[in-house]
């Protein structure tokens, strides 16, 4: 084709599997391009504000990325290892610029709010797209790229809800949402917190260490907890939560699932996991909106409720729900709740993992957090798009069931998916030559 721009790898969406695949990619010397809605890249650690990831196997492949961020965000005085030994514990918006200096550093081209606005394929081969972005009359354009098509050896779909697939035309697993839906959240941070007064009251108020836990790193006290509406598990928090719904603090509703971690790199700034948006049949706006007035009143409950909380604000919230469950694509494997219960081993693995199979309902005592106790690996044949030759789907909407995509949707697993693909794309170029 005459006058375009050429790629080894162009990824849609800057996301956790996304920014792993570019920079593993660059980083061997391949040519790589991320298109990105957002201004930013992270996508579920900084849009979401979803941190810390999750702890998992420690005999987990295909790990460059996630130690190359660490580092990176360490020296930014924005990472640390909890004390349980995990080390994904981030600062979102420090994330943002870590990110960037890491793609700097290793060549990846970049392009943000920007969209795929037109595809040229074959049958079964995609040829170039072209892509659009924000006009603004304040700059200039980013570079000619933007008004030529844009080739590439390999196109890779990370976009979350699997966008790019949807218009290319791929085959999707079938979606029972009313059966097999999680629900979304929209989590806040809120900062002026006396940390110090609120580790030492709750070290002492729930004694259960699988639940509350607190540690001093660098001089700053973390800590997190949990609770939840589920009568299955004797929660110490319940009367403050009981009593908060009498005094009409907060709702039912809002008392669903409460999960907080303390931000690295700060001293007086938390993180939640909530609220929990329950209802499923709201739209995206309303969400948005419900999810919002939740925020305000569970901010106000931990001022009245939780010591160390008297002068806290809110300070952050996040740009986009939380997704746990999406489209799924179907690949030239589909991985099963079966293979991962079982331990099943395959030949191309791209992860390692332990993380229970994670699903999250909206009904009281029908979540669901099982432990495996073997080992689980997923192959790279649930990553290649059934039907077509050069197109790959990493993150949350991969080839898997319902059960099995509820396991391998953490941070850390996406990481290895974007990690393991850059391996294979240079394995096989470097062949080719």
């Amino acid at each position: 084709m005459k006058n375009c721009e050429k790629y080894d790898v162009v990824i849609l969406g800057g996301g956790t599997a996304g920014v792993s695949c570019a920079w593993n990619a660059a980083k061997r010397g391949l040519k790589a391009l991320i298109i990105e809605k957002n201004s930013y890249l992270g996508g579920s650690i900084t849009s979401s504000l979803v941190v810390p990831a999750m702890k998992t196997s420690e005999n987990a492949i295909n790990t460059d990325f996630f130690n190359e961020l660490y580092n990176k965000l360490r020296s930014l005085n924005g990472a640390i290892t909890y004390c349980d030994g995990n080390k994904g514990w981030f600062n979102p918006e420090l994330t943002k610029i870590a990110l960037d200096i890491m793609m700097f550093e290793a060549g990846v081209d970049v392009i943000f709010e920007s969209n795929v606005s037109s595809i040229n394929k074959n049958e079964n081969k995609i040829l170039s797209i072209c892509i659009d972005t924000i006009d603004s009359d304040n700059f200039v354009s980013e570079s000619n790229i933007l008004s030529l098509p844009i080739e590439s050896n390999y196109f890779v779909d990370g976009t979350g809800n699997a966008n790019f697939c949807q218009k290319i035309g791929a085959v999707f697993l079938e979606n029972n949402f009313e059966n097999n839906n999680q629900p979304t959240g929209l989590r806040f941070i809120m900062s002026g917190i006396n940390t110090e007064k609120f580790s030492n009251w709750l070290m002492q108020y729930d004694n259960n260490r699988d639940v509350t836990t607190s540690c001093k790193v660098n001089g700053k006290t973390y800590v997190s907890t949990a609770y939840t509406w589920d009568t299955n598990v004797q929660w110490a928090l319940k009367p403050l939560f009981e009593q908060a719904i009498a005094e009409n603090c907060i709702t039912e509703e809002d008392s669903n699932y409460f999960q907080l971690f303390s931000t690295a790199g700060t001293a007086d700034s938390i993180g939640f996991n909530a609220p929990r948006l329950i209802n499923n049949n709201l739209t995206r706006s309303k969400s948005y909106i419900q999810g919002r007035m939740s925020i305000l009143r569970l901010s106000n409950f931990c001022k009245k409720y939780l010591p160390g909380f008297e002068n806290a604000y809110i300070s952050s919230i996040a740009h986009n729900l939380g997704v746990r469950v999406s489209n799924r694509v179907k690949g030239k494997y589909i991985y099963t709740y079966e293979d991962l219960i079982s331990g099943k081993q395959f030949e191309n693995k791209i992860l390692i993992s332990n993380y229970p199979v994670d699903i999250h309902s909206d009904k009281k005592d029908s979540s669901m957090l099982k432990k495996v106790y073997k080992e689980y690996t997923l192959p790279l044949e649930s990553l290649i798009v059934d039907g077509f030759d050069n197109v790959y789907v990493i993150g949350r909407c991969i080839s898997a069931d319902f059960k099995a995509q509820a396991a391998l949707r953490i941070i850390p697993s996406c990481f290895s998916m974007g990690e393991g693909l850059a391996k294979y794309f240079y394995e096989i170029i470097k062949y080719c030559k």
